[in-house]
């Protein structure tokens, strides 16, 4: 266990020194601030209160911290599982989506016990581009309502009659609301060019809360949508009715990858940024205990989070203690501020989430990739407009599916069986050869995907031929259906009287081939680790 589980922070300590503590206390202090917008926002914006999202970025920030295996990780809530969430919470209830969050935080810790952390980073990035535009524009659609103060009772889940609605709706626009958000999103942009030092969305909150209140502008605050936000913590139990527990899972599992996917890249970014290397395996279990612990003290799903990673390495962070000193500083501003945060205009929350989304749009390589191949043009689409039009547990699930029929049968192209000319120069005296003697050579896995191609072809040999030599030299692995359909290639020819000679078979095929009794069509004395041999004894057996 310890080689897949060792926390970063017990590493970095051994070396640890007061100047890199001020590095990170000035870096955490500036995230923190960071995140409470953002937190709060996200929290908003996934249909719970705004004190979820504060509590998920102290409670997950500080055990993501504390145990993971990136030096600069932040964790918290994230855009990504605002959809998610979003739709747990409308399914199954507050009570639903905390045992959902329980469970994806186990899958995650098993995920990681597992060392499954290397496999995940082979997610396709067509995949992640897709469903990550596609969660950016459904994060903009939901923001259009309090960005133009519409007066609307309820608007629809669909992507389509949500828009509908909003159209139809138009005439309540609230200037005052769109004053909010334009300038929120102007303020969030651009503030950093004039203050570098202050976060831009921090400084939007400020301003635009000031601006509501001392020209009494009649626009929706936090206070007036949930009312007050409490500066305490719970610990809360769910309670769990075991006959619709079954229903969970699903979502826990999409929280589960997404979360996993996320962390990880963020990591990678992070060891880019810093040249360091984290533990993908002890990453993926701090952040399963994470979310175990976060709905218990009535958070919501949490994960790396790319940005504020990014802000605290480009602040001086350099080790796990400035994601502890983030989720102190939080803390501190929810116990001391709290009371002024209902104040915040939900248009100003608008403009802070539609600058979110147009970031998490990665629209450049969306639109890279739509110049690519057209295998990756329809992964992107595909996963994209499920992710807005259907469901995202649908989108992440078509999109592996759809990445591994693609690669299947892309690899199924790329390997081959041929038979050797004369031309070939590696085959000397190829003339010399007796005719009754056919020479095929195998190029690539001998898997599923391209075993009917194999049999097909072998099955066209020219009826004239007594003996066949398969080189298999280029043949790394054998999966069972490549075994099964070898064995029914080889009893094919055994009825047209060919006898069949193997050369250059690794190990490791050799001992699948063993395990399925190749030994009853083929005599050991018939396979060969070297051609030479194998020709030799072809031309013995005429």
């Amino acid at each position: 266990m310890n080689s897949i589980f060792k926390p970063k922070l017990f590493t970095v300590l051994k070396d640890y020194n007061f100047q890199a503590f001020q590095k990170d206390l000035f870096a955490g202090i500036i995230v923190g601030i960071v995140a409470l917008p953002l937190a709060i926002a996200f929290a908003v914006a996934s249909g719970v209160s705004p004190e979820k999202g504060l509590i998920t970025a102290i409670i997950a920030g500080f055990l993501i911290s504390l145990l993971g295996g990136s030096r600069v990780q932040i964790g918290g809530p994230t855009g990504a599982f605002i959809v998610i969430v979003y739709g747990i919470v409308n399914q199954y209830g507050i009570d639903g989506l905390m045992i959902s969050t329980f469970l994806a935080g186990v899958i995650l810790i098993l995920f990681g016990v597992l060392r499954m952390g290397a496999v995940l980073k082979f997610i396709p990035h067509p995949l992640i581009v897709g469903f990550t535009s596609g969660i950016a524009l459904v994060i903009f659609s939901t923001q259009i309502k309090a960005a133009f103060g519409l007066d609307l009772a309820e608007v629809p889940s669909e992507f389509l009659a949500k828009w509908a609605c909003y159209f139809a709706n138009i005439s309540s626009l609230n200037i005052s609301a769109v004053i909010i958000s334009g300038g929120t999103i102007l303020l969030t942009l651009f503030s950093g060019k004039l203050i570098p030092k202050i976060p831009g969305s921090f400084i939007a909150i400020i301003a635009m809360t000031a601006l509501v209140q001392i020209f009494g502008l009649q626009v929706d605050t936090i206070e007036s949508v949930y009312g007050s936000i409490p500066n305490t913590f719970s610990f809360d139990m769910p309670t769990v009715d075991w006959t619709n527990l079954p229903n969970y899972f699903q979502p826990a599992i999409t929280i589960a990858i997404l979360g996993a996917i996320e962390s990880l890249l963020s990591a990678v970014v992070a060891d880019g940024m810093i040249g360091g290397n984290h533990r993908s395996n002890t990453e993926l279990i701090a952040q399963g205990i994470a979310n175990i612990f976060s709905p218990i003290f009535g958070g919501i799903p949490a994960t790396g989070a790319i940005a504020r990673t990014a802000t605290n390495v480009k602040n001086g962070g350099r080790t796990p203690v400035a994601g502890i000193i983030h989720a102190f500083t939080l803390l501190l501003i929810m116990l001391v501020f709290g009371q002024w945060a209902k104040l915040i205009p939900m248009s100003c929350l608008a403009g802070i989430l539609i600058v979110v989304s147009y970031n998490m749009s990665e629209w450049r390589s969306f639109r890279s990739i739509l110049k690519g191949t057209r295998f990756d043009t329809i992964v992107l689409l595909t996963t994209f407009f499920l992710t807005v039009l259907v469901d995202l547990t649908i989108a992440i699930e078509m999109g592996i599916v759809l990445s591994s029929l693609i690669f299947m049968y892309r690899m199924s192209k790329i390997n081959g069986i041929i038979p050797l000319e004369s031309e070939s120069d590696e085959i000397q005296n190829y003339n010399q050869i007796p005719k009754q003697i056919e020479i095929y050579e195998i190029s690539g896995p001998f898997f599923f995907a391209a075993a009917k191609r194999y049999q097909e072809t072998l099955r066209d040999l020219k009826s004239s031929t007594s003996i066949l030599i398969i080189r298999m030299r280029h043949v790394p692995f054998m999966d069972t259906t490549g075994v099964r359909n070898f064995i029914e290639i080889i009893k094919d020819l055994k009825i047209r009287k060919t006898k069949v000679i193997l050369s250059g078979v690794n190990s490791e095929v050799l001992k699948e081939l063993q395990n399925s009794e190749i030994h009853n069509l083929i005599s050991e004395e018939f396979i060969f680790n070297n051609f030479d041999e194998a020709l030799e004894v072809a031309k013995k057996s005429l």
